[in-house]
């Protein structure tokens, strides 16, 4: 008898032992894995802090919908801009999206992402007039600051008189006198003032559709190859679900 209750405990603790291992490895590959991805949470509507001191805005929302739809998990650390890439490079962290534009000259040092948004300039105007290109402020005045391509642009464009500002705010300023017609910026800082400032929200509003390419991309270590699949996935199946439409109409429109 007690020979057989020795044999029935051994193979009771030994059909453990086999099938322990088993049960771990299925709890880890179901569990999701969780990256530490870097912002500059001061370039507000992409990253900012609000007032209960949570990282939020456009990247953010965006970067957690990729990592939903790419099968992981996202912790946001704030990172001052300075000190961001030297970061990556040294694996204090596994990722950064913060208003990154994709470049040669950054490709050399660190891998990107697929594109996930065209940050080029842009046109904002006082709401209740109806155009949606700069063409159709010819016989007018548009501001831009001085030096930027948003200048650049406008002078152009045959017809519209650039009126130039050591500082973008002043010229929103002026358009909110109705001393211009309008004003053309990069987006995120169009969505800041037209959408994000109290006093402007009302009067402005972003009108068209880029009319320059600045790509940003999310940077990773180069040579993770691994992560850098995943982001991918993730960016492939928000754009095509349209889950970045309703990001971008939350924060940049």
């Amino acid at each position: 008898m007690k020979a057989f209750r020795f044999a029935v405990i051994w193979l009771t603790l030994f059909g453990f032992v086999m099938t322990a291992p088993f049960c771990v490895d299925t709890a880890l590959a179901a569990k999701k894995i969780t990256i530490t991805v870097a912002t500059d949470a001061t370039w507000p509507p992409m990253e900012m802090v609000n007032e209960s001191k949570d990282i939020v805005g456009y990247d953010i929302d965006f970067f957690r919908a990729v990592a939903e739809e790419g099968g992981f998990s996202v912790v946001f650390k704030n990172v001052a801009w300075d000190g961001i890439f030297a970061g990556i490079a040294a694996g204090k962290y596994d990722a950064i999206i913060s208003s990154v534009t994709i470049t040669d000259e950054r490709k050399k040092t660190m891998d990107f992402s697929d594109p996930y948004i065209n940050a080029g300039q842009i046109l904002v105007v006082p709401k209740g007039v109806q155009v949606s290109t700069l063409a159709e402020l010819k016989g007018q005045k548009v501001g831009a600051q001085i030096g930027t391509t948003g200048a650049f642009e406008i002078k152009k464009v045959e017809g519209v008189e650039l009126k130039g500002y050591d500082e973008i705010g002043l010229a929103f300023e002026d358009m909110a006198a109705g001393r211009i017609a309008g004003v053309v910026c990069d987006t995120p800082v169009a969505a800041d003032f037209a959408l994000q400032k109290k006093e402007y929200a009302e009067k402005f509003k972003i009108v068209g559709q880029p009319f320059t390419d600045e790509y940003y991309g999310i940077v990773v270590q180069k040579g993770n190859q691994k992560l850098l699949d995943m982001i991918n996935k993730g960016i492939k199946s928000v754009k095509a679900k349209g889950i970045d439409k309703k990001i971008e109409a939350k924060w940049l429109r």
